[in-house]
């Protein structure tokens, strides 16, 4: 296992993160996503400890609470210390009938910390991060609130997920200029089947260092090697009843097409393939796998070992090359000159003494 530091932080975190969506699922979509019970939970928390996996990652909302409270018992029932894994959860999300029970505001806020940690069975979260955008709180707010939460101990290190790239870098300006504890990390959407963060949040995050994990690798299962152009809804797949992340298919299964040699050069899965690709690429600090068996955590946790070929990275890249889109095109064109030749208007120039 490689580990790199949490942003521009100098937390160290494993390039592999468990996340436990799955965890006791019970209800609502997350009846789809899975219902590892707490022997399950313990099971794979386990064999991501003995693989060097010291990253884990859960939310309120995930099932009502209940992946929070099976994840803490899951440390207590193996005897980690608390010194030996970075526990990251979330908040926003709706946790109950209240008008104010949902959302990033200061009382949300500090409501929603106390509850995790009860669940969570420990004094402090590692990195906590807000799930969502919250169209009525100011984002001073929020930021205020959470700088608190870190003066206080309870909270080591904020982020966020889910939010736009001006967004973000308003969020990180009002932390420069009111002194407060700014986002160390973006988590979001990002596979080899869904570049679009490539476009703007992709850059925000290199310019102001902040670090990047990575949800739904997979693309919600779409890159296991279940799926294929010729058969695109595989029984008891997670997709057949919840049809997310929203994936262009077509060229899911281009790039589907493109993965299935070389995964098999490499004797393995095309999920490894495309955990892969992600892993090669700097900007990415941690990729969060999710699994309801152990065999699926094992498969994952097998793409540290894969080194693709720069032929093989330039074969991906290409099938996912993302469309043009203004103004990406726009810079691409205009700022060649500063990078390309340089005797465009060499005939057309006075004379150098």
């Amino acid at each position: 296992m490689k580990y790199k530091t949490l942003g521009n932080t100098g937390l160290l975190v494993s390039q592999l993160c468990l996340g436990t969506m799955t965890f006791s699922g019970s209800g609502g979509v997350y009846k789809h996503i899975g219902n590892v019970d707490q022997a399950g939970a313990d099971e794979l928390v386990k064999a991501s400890i003995e693989a060097g996996i010291n990253f884990f990652d859960t939310a309120d909302v995930y099932s009502a609470g209940e992946s929070e409270s099976t994840l803490g018992q899951s440390f207590k029932n193996l005897g980690i210390a608390r010194k030996d894994y970075v526990l990251a959860t979330k908040v926003y999300s709706r946790m109950g009938q209240g008008r104010n029970d949902v959302g990033a505001s200061r009382g949300h806020i500090m409501d929603a910390v106390e509850a995790s940690l009860q669940r969570l069975q420990t004094d402090h979260i590692d990195l906590y991060q807000i799930h969502a955008t919250d169209i009525l709180t100011p984002i001073e707010e929020t930021l205020r609130a959470l700088d608190d939460l870190v003066h206080q101990g309870k909270v080591r290190y904020i982020g966020v997920s889910n939010w736009p790239a001006w967004r973000v870098a308003t969020a990180l300006g009002i932390s420069a200029r009111l002194n407060l504890a700014r986002f160390n990390t973006l988590q979001a959407h990002y596979s080899i089947a869904s570049r679009d963060l490539e476009r703007e949040l992709g850059p925000l995050i290199e310019a102001e260092k902040m670090g990047l994990l990575v949800w739904s690798p997979l693309a919600g299962g779409l890159l296991s090697g279940k799926f294929s152009r010729e058969n695109q809804s595989p029984e008891g797949s997670r997709r057949s009843g919840f049809d997310f992340p929203i994936i262009n298919k077509e060229r899911a299964w281009n790039v589907i097409d493109v993965m299935r040699p070389i995964a098999e050069a490499h004797g393995c899965s095309p999920a490894r393939i495309a955990l892969a690709w992600l892993l090669s690429k700097p900007v990415v600090t941690s990729v969060l796998v999710g699994a309801k068996r152990l065999s699926q955590l094992q498969d994952n946790i097998a793409a540290v070992d894969i080194t693709l070929s720069k032929d093989e990275i330039r074969q991906l890249d290409e099938v996912s090359e993302l469309p043009p889109e203004y103004p990406g095109w726009m810079l691409a064109t205009q700022g060649a000159d500063r990078l390309g030749p340089v005797d465009l208007w060499a005939d057309k120039m006075p004379p150098t003494s």
